[in-house]
C-alpha cells in the first residue's frame, strides 16, 4: 500500500449500493429525529456509549461485565478490562467534543482519540515489524504499510479524504475511510477501537446524527468473520461494492436497533416521571429524572452534582426512591449504588434485527 485506494465514484454506482443507502438514510433520519424529541438527549451518550465501548472492546477480546461498567470507579481495584472500556468512552468523549469545537476530524483528533484508548503518546508507528495474523493459525494475512513516512502521509490523505467536498455519499466515505484507516493500522495498539470511534465522528460530522450513538461494534461483532474477509478480500480484488453494502446495511440494521431502544426508553422515562410526580411529589424534579435515566447505577455523588444538593439530602432522595421501588439499592466493594433495573435491563438487552 503506498497511497489510498479510493474507488471511482461510477463504479459504486450500481442498484444495490443505492438500495442498501436509501434504507440506511431513511433509518439514520428516524432516529436523528427521535433523539432530539428526548427532553434531554444528551443522557443517550452516557448511557449508550457504555454498551458500544462494551462491545467494540468484545471485538478485541477485551471482556467485562455491566456491573463492573455502570460501577466503574477510578480505584485499583476495577479490572483491566473495565478500565480499558472506560478508556474507549472517554476517548469517545474526546473525538466526539473536538468535532463539536472544529466541525473537523483533525490528525490531531485521531491522535488524542488513540492516545485516550491506549493511554499512551506513542503516535504513529515508527519501527517495522507489524502483521495482522489469522488468530488461530498464526498464518500471516496483511502487512499494512511498514514506513514511519509513508504512513504519516497516508493519513494525511485519509484526513484530506474525509473533508472532500464532493458528491460522495457520506456513509460511503465513512466505510472507505474505515477500511483505508484499519488497512493503514497507523498505531501500535488501538487501531480498531479508534476506527470504529472514527465512525461515528464522520456520521456526526456529517450531521447525519447530533450525537454519535449509532453504534456499529454490536453488529460488526455479530458479523465478526464476515467483516475481517471482506476487509482482506477487498485489499485483494479492489471491489468495493460488497464492502460498501454490507457497511451501509450495518448502518440500516444498527439504527433500526437504536430506534426500537430509544423509543422503549422514552416511554419508560415518561412512565416514570409520572409515577415519581405522583407517588414522591416533594422529591421529583427533571434533574432527579434525569439522573435516573444517565446513569444506570446512580450513586450519592451524582445526585448531589446533579441537583446541586446536600450530600445528606442527596442520600435521602435515592433512599426514598429505594424504598418506593423506582430503583435498587446494591453495595458493591465500598459503595452503595442505586440501579434503575428497568433501564439496566433496556440497556443491556438490545437485540438486533440482521435483515
Amino acid at each position: 500500500m503506498t497511497e489510498l485506494d479510493i474507488p471511482s465514484h461510477a463504479s459504486l454506482e450500481i442498484k444495490a449500493v443505492w438500495q442498501s443507502l436509501a434504507e440506511a438514510h431513511r433509518q439514520l433520519a428516524e432516529l436523528k429525529g427521535l433523539c432530539e424529541s428526548l427532553p434531554n438527549s444528551a443522557i443517550l451518550l452516557d448511557t449508550l456509549s457504555i454498551q458500544e465501548a462494551k462491545d467494540s472492546s468484545e471485538i478485541e477480546n477485551i471482556i467485562t461485565t455491566h456491573d463492573e461498567l455502570y460501577a466503574y470507579d477510578q480505584s485499583s481495584s476495577a479490572s483491566p478490562a473495565a478500565k480499558e472500556v472506560q478508556n474507549y468512552i472517554a476517548a469517545l468523549r474526546v473525538g466526539f467534543q473536538d468535532v463539536v469545537d472544529s466541525g473537523l476530524i483533525r490528525m490531531s483528533t485521531i491522535l488524542r482519540v488513540q492516545e485516550e484508548v491506549e493511554q499512551n503518546n506513542a503516535g504513529f508507528r515508527k519501527v517495522p515489524g507489524t502483521v495482522l495474523r489469522n488468530q488461530a493459525t498464526g498464518a500471516t494475512v496483511y502487512e499494512p504499510p511498514q514506513d514511519a513516512v509513508l504512513i504519516e502521509k497516508l493519513m494525511r490523505d485519509l484526513v484530506e479524504f474525509i473533508h472532500a467536498d464532493d458528491d460522495l455519499d457520506p456513509l460511503l466515505r465513512m466505510a472507505i475511510a474505515h477500511h483505508q484507516f484499519e488497512s493503514i493500522h497507523p498505531f501500535y495498539d488501538g487501531n480498531g477501537r479508534t476506527g470504529r470511534i472514527l465512525n461515528l465522528l464522520m456520521l456526526q460530522r456529517e450531521g447525519l446524527l447530533d450525537l454519535p450513538v449509532l453504534y456499529l461494534s454490536r453488529y460488526i461483532t455479530s458479523t465478526k468473520s464476515q467483516y475481517y474477509q471482506l476487509l482482506q478480500s477487498t485489499r485483494e480484488t479492489r471491489d468495493w461494492v460488497d464492502w460498501c453494502v454490507y457497511i451501509v446495511k450495518g448502518v440500516a440494521i444498527t439504527a433500526r436497533s437504536e430506534i426500537r431502544l430509544v423509543k422503549k426508553l422514552r416511554a419508560l422515562m415518561q412512565a416514570t416521571k409520572h409515577r415519581l410526580r405522583d407517588e414522591l411529589p416533594k422529591i421529583y424534579s427533571q434533574e432527579l429524572l434525569n439522573n435516573l435515566f444517565r446513569y444506570p447505577y446512580t450513586k450519592i455523588e451524582f445526585v448531589e452534582n446533579d441537583l446541586g444538593v446536600s450530600r445528606i439530602t442527596a442520600a435521602k432522595h435515592l433512599d426514598t426512591l429505594a424504598k418506593s421501588g423506582f430503583v435498587e439499592k446494591k453495595k458493591i466493594g465500598r459503595t452503595n449504588f442505586y440501579i434503575n433495573r428497568p433501564l439496566f435491563e433496556l440497556l443491556t438487552r438490545i437485540t438486533l434485527d440482521n435483515k
